[in-house]
């Protein structure tokens, strides 16, 4: 706490963060190593950034900036100061038609594509980690990725960048004047780095030894290819920068160069008998055009057989098999024709099990891709619990590339490493391997030791490669920068740090480290804990898809936590973990959303969500879930309540003005937090509802409507619009359709606000209530029953294990569908004459993710609208049924990305498929957003006229 308060004299209060939580929250990152930070800290100017530089100094503090903190190799860890980019510095331009892309830190390298991919472009970098990883790390660590290479890695595609040294001195390789500049104002290390290049290039040997090592993947030590690559001190040490992993200076800015995203793309998964012929096919296919010849090994290909809509042969590969993910690229289908012709005239020289399939089918391609990308993670999730999973990224000579990796495999054998395996970008000779082992023991702790003494001889002494191609140097691989480069290339790189970082301040202890030891110290515990934490590699690709990530914790940082407690509980430090339970009331529980984004990203689909829901429920009182049971058992008498409320709510402000009942509620919550806070998009329903007569039949095609009780109760987002029943019926109505409505409609509820805040008596009797209903007004499944908000939709559709045996058989007769799906396939195909809107924006509702009807969604849109945008930033809201009301910097926190885009975008309506996400989105951009049924119903003809009907109350069935 000294170090935080001596902070807030640079820094305001709320961007530094050194509670318990937060402290325990961004300790590690996604490699195996363990230092707890004095503070973490969000600047946001550089101005702040030399502020920093100067308190590191005269303080003694150490600093490391942090982003993504996907790194695998321990360089996004402190004991000291954490710097983290990952929220403020996420400024991006597209600029020369898209041959260059300017960028700060805190960019994902994925969102950086999207940009570029209206100009048919794309950053040269392409790690496994790109949905993730963020600029600053991406630069940091050379990364190069899948179809790169060693040309088009980020060294070589960095342009430009912008600078600042631990001195405080900024400067900008783009600037002519920073040239000299950086000469008059930084002499020592301008002449130091003039010194070491002179003395690079005046010995043949030492500048033979640097070219031929940088062309493979080699990112250990410093990139002091930049001697002989650049003239100029400032280019030199600009260039330096890339892959210095935080330990020479920070990057505020970068310009790169893109390259041409080729449209036309076609893939295949190859099978070979054995590792060794799938390593023989490397060259054949490197000449044949292949721009992707990606190796795994049977261990690799066991550890994520079991995947959805993966090829069912990998199941029955025989031992010792290995397989290449392989992919052509060009301009067009004519182009690609002829890379894979070339492909197939060379196949018959490759040892292949079975006859070769070629996908151009986007889907299946992402499949195998995203298999790919996760692969580490995977593996990780299958370990025993208690165990760690370390990564290791070596290059080697590709022409002896199967030799290596069966020598790498005879280790594995030696020191007991049964379940490692092997898997990489083999076109560059680049491979991964991953063991798992406990670190629990000293005994455990000297295994790894020696095994990777043996890697290091293996791959440097026997074969002449790199010990990390792309992953960064970091702390496993500081002890042995020297063993690869030898002690006068080492003493250039020490005498780099010294010069520029002379206290040894900046992220200390990262490539430059005089600890022989240094790969086995501060490494991370992980105990077990529970199922889902058990499983997490704390890898982050989950992060940027949480809505509370800009708020209190990312689904990573709620399981760092939940270890962090276990941890202090077998410690017996009772005070500490008190206090951080406490904290993760908060930052863990009440801000989470619980949409269950994060297992979309995750490699092996772990859902905090569900973790929440079981702790929210371990946490209930008997009275508690009493209470709970009793509402679900008098649910109409509830909704009637629910209905006065707001209709009073909505009388207060017409009376007081229209912000009254917002500021009462506001002044309520600060004595009694957990009180819902109004929203002015609230609205009831009608006194009566709108249905259709039985004189209405259509064409025969019926269908059961169940309105949600939000839907049943809240009416639309202004005095003007009506409810999303009476939208339903109308468009029902022109399409010819039978609508018929369960009689006792208001004591009905799909479950969903008991499920969500993990009241399970609760949900089991709304579900198994619900389905008995609706098993009697479908006539034993006659009808599809058509639910108006997809996250009603969704809980409804997976409540079968909460279910009676009875009921069980009952559901699995029942179609129940969303909104979307009643639009795409009932409505829209049966009104022939529709108007199209010019362009309007959606926003995809989480469930419809997890339900597959993303592109349902889409297309609907496509089909009423000339142009249909979904921001590039759309993601859960936050609202998650109420947390807006209960907590609204939750929702105001996740919209503010996705409501800034979309406030530049001129629209003629604005659609989304969940009442409440609507009017989270309402609020945040200040439009009225409605119900996919509300674009359909904007869109019919003129005289299409809904006539009065008689009162829901006493609809029965049509």
């Amino acid at each position: 706490m000294q170090t935080a308060k001596l902070l807030e004299a640079i820094l305001p209060a709320e961007r530094i963060k050194a509670k318990a939580i937060d402290l325990a929250a961004y300790a590690p990152d996604a490699g195996f190593y363990y230092l707890r930070p004095q503070a973490v800290v969000l600047p946001v100017t550089e101005s702040e950034i030399i502020a920093l530089f100067a308190f590191s100094q005269q303080h003694g503090v150490p600093l490391t900036f942090r982003t993504g903190g996907t790194s695998l190799s321990g360089q996004a860890i402190t004991d000291g100061v954490l710097v983290d980019l990952s929220r403020y510095w996420k400024s991006i331009s597209v600029e020369e038609g898209g041959d260059h892309v300017r960028v700060q830190p805190g960019v994902i390298g994925a969102v950086a594509n999207a940009h570029l991919k209206k100009h048919k472009r794309k950053i040269g970098p392409d790690p496994a980690s790109i949905n993730s990883a963020m600029m600053g790390g991406i630069l940091s660590n050379n990364a190069s990725g899948m179809c790169c290479g060693v040309t088009k890695n980020s060294y070589h595609t960095t342009k430009y960048i912008r600078f600042i040294l631990p001195n405080g001195k900024a400067f900008s390789s783009e600037q002519p004047d920073d040239y000299t500049r950086f000469e008059q104002e930084c002499p020592e290390i301008f002449g130091r780095l003039s010194e070491l290049r002179d003395t690079i290039k005046a010995q043949p040997r030492l500048h033979d030894l640097v070219r031929r090592k940088y062309k493979t993947k080699n990112t250990v030590g410093y990139s002091i290819n930049a001697f002989i690559d650049h003239e100029h001190p400032l280019d030199i040490l600009a260039h330096l920068l890339i892959g210095a992993e935080g330990t020479l200076g920070f990057i505020s800015e970068a310009v790169l160069q893109t390259l041409p995203d080729y449209p036309a793309k076609s893939t295949a998964l190859l099978y070979f008998p054995s590792i060794y012929a799938a390593c023989a096919a490397i060259e054949p296919l490197r000449l044949s055009g292949a721009e992707a010849a990606e190796l795994m090994d049977r261990s690799a290909l066991r550890s994520i057989e079991h995947i959805k809509g993966l090829p069912e042969v990998i199941k029955t590969l025989p031992e010792g098999a290995a397989a290449l993910l392989v992919e052509y690229h060009a301009d067009n289908s004519t182009e690609l024709k002829v890379k894979t012709d070339h492909f197939f005239a060379v196949a018959g020289e490759l040892s292949l099990l079975y006859e070769p399939r070629f996908t151009e089918n986007p889907a299946e391609q992402a499949l195998l891709w995203k298999v790919r990308k996760g692969m580490f993670p995977s593996v990780g999730a299958v370990r025993a619990s208690g165990t760690t999973v370390i990564l290791e990224d070596i290059a080697l000579p590709i022409e002896r590339l199967g030799d290596g990796i069966v020598q790498l495999q005879e280790l594995f054998k030696n020191y007991g490493y049964d379940n490692a395996i092997i898997f990489g970008h083999a076109k560059d000779g680049n491979i991964h391997f991953v063991v798992t082992q406990s670190f629990n023991e000293a005994a455990e702790v000297q295994r790894y030791d020696r095994f990777i003494k043996e890697v290091v001889h293996l791959v440097v002494n026997q074969y002449g490669g790199a010990l990390k191609a792309e992953h960064g140097t970091g702390r496993n691989m500081a002890p042995f920068v020297e063993a690869e480069w030898g002690s006068e290339l080492y003493e250039i790189m020490r005498s780099l740090k010294a010069v520029i970082d002379p206290h040894n301040l900046l992220n200390p202890g990262v490539i430059i480290n005089d600890d022989r030891n240094a790969h086995i110290r501060h490494l991370k515990d992980l105990p077990q804990v529970e199922e889902e934490v058990d499983k997490c590699m704390e890898c982050g690709f989950c992060e940027h898809r949480c809505p509370s990530r800009d708020l209190t914790l990312t689904p990573r940082q709620r399981i760092v936590v939940r270890r962090e407690l276990s941890i202090l509980k077998t410690m017996g430090k009772k005070q500490e973990y008190r206090t951080l339970l406490d904290q993760y009331q908060y930052s863990g529980m009440e801000t989470c959303a619980v949409d269950g984004m994060c297992a979309t990203v995750c490699p092996v689909e772990i859902n905090t969500g569900t973790l929440i829901k079981r702790l929210r429920r371990e946490s209930h009182s008997e009275w508690g879930n009493k209470t709970a049971l009793l509402v679900a058992r008098n649910f109409r008498a509830v909704t009637v309540l629910v209905h006065l409320a707001l209709k009073t709510g909505v009388a207060f402000n017409h009376l007081l003005g229209k912000n009254a009942m917002r500021n009462l509620t506001r002044t309520i919550r600060k004595a009694i937090p957990a009180f819902p806070l109004w929203s002015n998009t609230l609205r009831p329903t009608a006194k009566s509802f709108k249905v259709p007569s039985m004189e209405q039949a259509g064409r025969g095609v019926a269908v059961v409507y169940f309105p949600t009780c939000i839907s049943r109760v809240m009416g639309g987002h202004s005095e003007k619009k009506e409810s999303t029943m009476d939208v339903f019926y109308r468009i029902s109505e022109a399409a010819g359709i039978k609508v018929i409505v369960p009689k006792e409609i208001q004591g009905m509820c799909c479950g969903q606000p008991f499920s969500s805040k993990g009241f399970y008596e609760a949900f089991r009797y709304t579900a198994n209530d619900t389905i008995t209903r609706l098993w009697a007004v479908t006539e034993g499944g006659k009808y599809s029953v058509v639910l108006d908000i997809t996250s009603c939709t969704h809980t409804l559709q997976m409540c079968r294990p909460v279910l009676t045996e009875e009921n069980k058989k009952k559901f699995d007769a029942i179609r129940i569908i969303d909104s979307v799906d009643y639009v795409a396939d009932y409505v829209v195909p049966h009104i022939p004459q529709l108007r199209k809107k010019s362009r309007v924006v959606l926003h995809p509702v989480c469930s419809l993710h997890h339900m597959g009807l993303e592109q349902k969604f889409l297309s609907v849109a496509r089909q009423l609208a000339e142009e249909v945008v979904v921001p590039l930033h759309a993601g859960c809201c936050g609202m998650a049924g109420d947390r807006g009301f209960l907590v609204p910097e939750l929702t105001q926190s996740a919209t503010r990305p996705e409501a800034e885009e979309v406030k530049s975008v001129a629209s003629e309506g604005y659609y989304s498929s969940s009442k409440t996400c609507e009017m989270a989105m309402s609020e945040a951009v200040g439009v009225n957003y409605e119900s996919i049924l509300s674009l359909v119903d904007d869109c019919l003809g003129q005289e299409e006229v809904m006539t009065k009907q008689p009162e829901l109350s006493s609809v029965d069935t049509i």
